[in-house]
């Protein structure tokens, strides 16, 4: 049994979420949230609320224990690049390219023995 959780278009870099959720993976649920609740990085903060949320799913939809999870999946995918320019010197322009994420967190139970 797994609980399940995505955030996507949200707005950071995957470059900068993976380094983030490289932290979490394989942790328990206490765990991992302790350790993204003292990185102090933009993206722990959007990562903490899709474990919260995978937490919740897991304990209303799948009647799993909340003590006994852990995070088996996290992963970044690569989200819509939303492209914007910035005058530059003599008329021209470059592009500015604000990338977008999708968070994805699978949570699932210890096993027991």
């Amino acid at each position: 049994m797994e609980a399940k959780a995505v955030a996507k278009f949200v707005r950071i870099s995957p470059r900068k979420a993976r380094q983030v959720i490289d932290l979490v993976r394989d942790k328990e649920v206490g765990d991992a949230v302790a350790v993204l609740k003292n990185t102090p990085k933009k993206a722990s903060g959007m990562i903490e609320k899709v474990i919260n949320s995978a937490m919740a799913n897991a304990e209303h939809n799948h009647d799993m224990i909340v003590e006994d999870l852990y995070v088996a999946e996290a992963y970044v995918d690569e989200g819509p690049t939303m492209k914007r320019y910035r005058p530059r010197a003599m008329g021209q322009a470059s592009m500015i390219r604000k990338r977008t994420s999708h968070i994805t967190i699978v949570l699932k139970e210890k096993k027991e023995g």
